[in-house]
């Protein structure tokens, strides 16, 4: 379908000028600009009411004419965010230390901010005020080049003492992405034959918008990325059943790149590659995993120090052991082990969950039985999931992910998920930051119950042959 506004332009205009868009438009400028992360029941109110125009909005998109307002209100909303500080996160301020670092050619990987503040480096711009906003100053940064290469443009531009600016070209290289990501979406969901408002299950959802471009979350460059490796393998023609008949080489090494450019934006995606071994074939599996071990040890190139691996991966490791925050089965196993040792197990059991979460994927990844292009997609999503329920950390962010994929399947839980993490940031309301596990427990009470609905709906819709989009 082309991108024309067709329809009666009084009709189109009545459309764009609906008050469901416009009190959208104000619930986002009120929870970014005028909302403090502690005041969690403004926020729960706030985003109470974008989840509800969210829904009604997507039900009244019937024309693809409608869609495409649709589209572009959630570019708006988007933009309306550009130019405010992120009040839900404090990661604003490792970026643009780590920034102003590259911009003095130092690797990022080579101090510790406390190391810069003791050893009285004189770097501009990196000043008690900034280092004291840290929220890890004894920890090295985990953020891979994708990420690092837009905080060295933001610090270069504004410079030193101006961390505003620096947030403006970061915002507005996020912006970029989640464009991208939406026209990926709307290419990808006519290129399987689904219902063209799919899309907006993913551009219009309040989570995705406020918590990546809002609140400067790098999971904008990863969900580009990712789909950008799907829709490049799916570039040929496809069978009835979603699969290619060939791969051009082209399409083939593009995919490739852009799966190492999501895994330098955030490491996740390795999880996804064993799913392409039986899709491709062991020999063009293995160069692709090849080019994407490649292209990603070259971006890592620019940010070399001699004790990089070292550095990175023993953050990785405290990230893992130490710290805790809404997690599900994790907190099931720390409670037991409450019980049984009488301590936190959680440098006990973090590497159990580590190699049960990879595990998994290895085993659900060697019994797929639908290797379509479409299905890969459903697959990331599962893998995710599975991260997810086994990890000790899962922010609100996280979940933009899962919402990206779901797009593509029967699955609707990460939507529901969108909503109901939202309920975490009730820990924020002190700074003693203690969490309310009845609420923890509801989150995931209703998620986990709303997936076995699902999947028992799927399984029944299969043997009937009847598709439930």
């Amino acid at each position: 379908m082309p991108w024309q506004l067709k329809d009666k332009p009084i009709a189109l205009l009545r459309q764009a000028m609906h008050p469901y868009y416009w009190m959208a438009f104000l619930g986002y400028i009120f929870i970014l600009y005028f909302t403090v992360r502690s005041d969690f029941y403004q926020l729960m109110a706030l985003f109470a009411l974008l989840f509800g125009l969210y829904a009604l909005i997507y039900r009244k998109v019937n024309t693809f004419a409608f869609y495409q307002v649709a589209i572009l209100w959630a570019i708006a909303f988007r933009v309306a965010l550009l130019f405010t500080m992120p009040n839900l996160s404090d990661d604003l301020f490792r970026f643009y230390w780590d920034g102003l670092i590259m911009v003095h050619g130092i690797s990022p990987f080579t101090y510790l901010p406390q190391e810069v503040i003791e050893q009285a480096l004189k770097i501009p711009g990196l000043t008690a005020n900034l280092y004291e906003s840290l929220n890890s100053p004894s920890y090295f940064t985990i953020y891979p080049p994708v990420n690092q290469f837009l905080f060295w443009l933001g610090a270069k531009i504004a410079g030193p003492d101006n961390i505003w600016t620096a947030m403006l070209v970061m915002k507005s290289g996020l912006l970029a992405f989640e464009v991208g990501s939406i026209y990926l979406i709307h290419q990808l969901v006519q290129r399987f034959q689904l219902p063209f408002k799919l899309t907006l299950l993913y551009a219009l959802n309040p989570l995705v918008i406020v918590e990546l471009v809002g609140n400067l979350h790098f999971e904008a460059a990863m969900i580009f990325f990712s789909l950008l490796a799907v829709y490049c393998l799916s570039s040929t023609t496809l069978t009835k059943d979603f699969t290619t008949s060939s791969i051009s080489n082209k399409n083939f090494i593009t995919s490739a790149i852009a799966m190492a450019l999501a895994v330098c934006s955030k490491l996740l995606p390795l999880i996804f590659l064993p799913f392409l071994i039986k899709r491709l074939g062991w020999l063009k599996g293995f160069l692709y995993g090849l080019i994407v071990a490649l292209v990603s040890l070259m971006l890592f190139l620019p940010l070399f120090s001699p004790t990089i691996a070292i550095n990175l991966f023993s953050s990785i490791e405290l990230y893992f052991q130490k710290f805790e925050f809404n997690a599900s089965i994790y907190y099931i196993v720390r409670w037991i082990g409450f019980q049984i040792k009488g301590w936190n197990v959680i440098g006990l059991v973090s590497k159990w969950f580590v190699l049960g979460t990879f595990s998994s994927i290895l085993l659900l990844a060697l019994f797929e039985r639908n290797l379509s292009i479409k299905h890969w997609l459903q697959s990331m999503l599962f893998a995710l999931f599975l991260y997810l329920s086994l990890a000790t950390i899962v922010h609100p962010w996280y979940i933009t992910t899962l919402v990206a994929f779901s797009v593509f399947t029967n699955y609707r839980f990460p939507i529901l998920w969108s909503a109901l993490i939202l309920l975490s940031y009730y820990t924020y309301r002190t700074t003693a930051y203690e969490e309310n596990l009845y609420l923890v427990a509801v989150e995931y009470l209703l998620v986990f119950a709303f997936l076995l609905y699902e999947l028992a709906l799927v399984k029944k819709s299969a043997r009937s042959k009847k598709p439930t989009i």
